[in-house]
């Protein structure tokens, strides 16, 4: 009974329409035990020879007329219970979803993305039914057993009812025990759960990848091990459950004989009639559903018990970014200063950046170029707040942007990163994303901007066009294109575009950066790149090798210095040249 505990602030919010909907279900409850009676009393009259057309046709009415009412009653209870339930499961999944979208990278570094969405599915239609079928069967189970026990030793006799609950005590022990090994077998099933979710979801994703590779078959394999997981822990729930139904089966089946045996026995005694052994007889029967309903509740409980401690655990959980209440709402402004002496990944004790200080006036633009894993994506995450538990200090205009509030530093900021995510819409929608209001001139402005215009008019249905699932149906130059302009339609003081030209070929790439140069005067702009001509234009360069800077300076002075860069801007250079000759021939 935890698990209504836990959920007992929703039951006081909907506690009118649940005590509506309970007090229907114990009036169906009392409507029913009043038939059996009837039933006594219309075969006494038979055998007493009493019984008249008159008598049948009344006692057949009530019937009915009972039964219409209970019709209606059942009709209600379902609307005033199931309702609130689905309203439970619509708070818990906004609440999580709100969870998701406040919480920081390192969340999504423990937690697979399958695994979340299991928790937002399975687990929620767990506690759901809880709040629907949980408290049907409780209320329905309490007060149909307890009218019938009543009416039981009350109307019946309760020497006889007294002798015919004899084996209830096992029954009640066998279900605490089972409900035990439910709830830790639940558990396991639903982790199970999470993790052939996470694989599907995974492998969907990358199927280009394992295609290109052709590794389908041990992507199969993989997938059908973690089926067969999911079924074993599944099948280890079922066979606890499963052994509920025999077991209540089996006690009441030993109630009803011991209701046989001394109820024919006081009726040889002449204490009881026949009518009323019939009807406890049927009171017995009907105390089967109650206990059924018993092993059906614990089974509720216990998968909603474990599910909302899964859940809970997710939304217990606190963002290390913590964002300061009184903190800065204007717009970021003014120079750039970034002095990290140290930063590492949570979890681990190598550094990411070690030393790394520059200074970028408002307006400027700032080029960062090295190896891959140099640490250039790791400044940008430093400075979009991912992570806050660095060594050093990072302003805007003198101010620490851990003393802005998140909204205003990202809303003015662009980011466009490596892997650039765009949504199942339009491609219209994909770049106005930020601003949704924007015109559709406005939207073919920055369109302009970064070359893609062209490319838009020509798809099937123009800027209308689906761009499909994380952009699949696009190039990934048209991709990177997209995501810059969806970037600029926000008009950022600070842009940031983190190797965003990898895909586009190199006239693309500097009608693009000249087109930026023009539009961006008095804005800031960082560019990182593996390519030395997206860069070379910029203010200032620095080299990074290992999170630590090695070398800066103009292109000029780089080149001058004869280091990492200038090997690397010699060398693509060189293939450049080279890549032109063979188009030649």
């Amino acid at each position: 009974m935890q698990i209504f505990k836990r959920l007992g602030w929703f039951f006081k919010e909907e506690k009118w329409t649940y005590g509506l909907g309970i007090a229907s279900l114990i009036l169906v409850a009392a409507l029913a035990s009043i038939v059996p009676i009837m039933i006594g009393n219309v075969i006494d009259s038979m055998v007493n020879g009493t019984l008249n057309l008159a008598q049948l046709t009344k006692w057949v009415l009530i019937i009915v007329i009972i039964n219409i009412v209970q019709y209606g009653l059942r009709y209600f209870w379902r609307l005033a219970i199931f309702g609130p339930a689905a309203r439970l499961e619509q708070i818990l999944r906004q609440r999580l979803f709100a969870q998701f979208t406040q919480m920081d990278a390192t969340f999504y570094h423990k937690h697979r993305t399958g695994d979340l969405m299991a928790h937002a599915t399975n687990d929620l239609n767990a506690i759901r039914m809880v709040a629907a079928g949980g408290i049907l069967t409780l209320v329905d189970s309490l007060s149909q057993g307890l009218l019938t026990l009543a009416m039981m030793f009350i109307v019946v006799d309760w020497r006889l009812s007294l002798a015919a609950i004899i084996p209830l005590p096992l029954l009640a022990f066998g279900i605490r025990f089972n409900g035990q090994f439910i709830h830790q077998n639940f558990r396991r099933a639903q982790e199970a759960f999470s993790s052939l979710n996470d694989k599907v979801q995974e492998s969907v994703t990358g199927m280009k990848v394992i295609k290109t590779f052709g590794e389908e078959t041990l992507d199969i394999e993989d997938f059908r091990l973690k089926t067969q997981d999911v079924v074993s822990k599944n099948t280890a729930v079922i066979r606890y459950e499963a052994l509920f139904r025999p077991m209540i089966q089996g006690v009441m089946g030993l109630s009803s004989v011991i209701g046989v045996f001394y109820g024919g026995y006081l009726v040889m005694q002449g204490e009881i009639t026949i009518g009323l052994l019939v009807a406890f007889l049927n009171y017995v029967t009907r105390m089967g559903w109650p206990m059924v309903a018993i092993g059906e509740l614990i089974n509720i409980l216990e998968r909603g018990d474990a599910s909302y401690e899964r859940v809970q655990s997710l939304l217990r959980m606190k963002s290390a970014i913590t964002e300061d209440p009184n903190g800065i709402q204007e717009a970021i402004d003014g120079d750039l200063v970034f002095n990290v002496d140290y930063f590492a990944y949570p979890g681990t004790q190598q550094a990411a950046l070690q030393q790394v200080h520059f200074t970028l006036p408002k307006g400027q633009t700032l080029g960062i170029v090295g190896k891959t894993g140099a640490g250039k994506s790791t400044i940008f995450k430093l400075l979009l707040r991912e992570y806050d538990h660095y060594q050093g200090e990072i302003s805007f205009n003198h101010q620490p942007i851990r003393h802005y509030q998140l909204n205003a530093l990202k809303e003015n900021i662009g980011f466009v990163p490596q892997d650039n995510f765009l949504f199942s819409t339009t491609v219209r929608d994909n770049i106005r994303f930020a601003k949704i209001s924007a015109t559709q001139a406005e939207v073919e402005q920055v369109a302009e901007l970064t070359s893609v215009h062209q490319d838009i008019l020509g798809f099937a249905q123009s800027y209308d066009t689906l761009v499909g699932e994380r952009g699949v149906a696009l190039s990934g130059g048209q991709k990177q294109r997209i995501a810059i302009a969806r970037a600029l339609m926000i008009e950022p003081e600070l842009l940031i575009l983190d190797d965003s030209l990898s895909a586009v070929d190199a006239k693309t790439e500097e009608q693009i950066l000249t087109n930026l140069k023009a539009n961006r005067q008095g804005k800031t702009t960082i560019i990182a790149a593996h390519r030395m001509s997206s860069v070379m234009h910029a203010d200032e360069i620095i080299v990074l090798d290992n999170g630590k800077i090695i070398e800066r300076g103009t292109h000029q002075a780089l080149l001058e210095q004869a280091g990492w860069y200038k090997q690397m801007y010699d060398k693509q250079q060189l293939e450049a040249k080279l890549e032109e000759g063979d188009s030649n021939e």
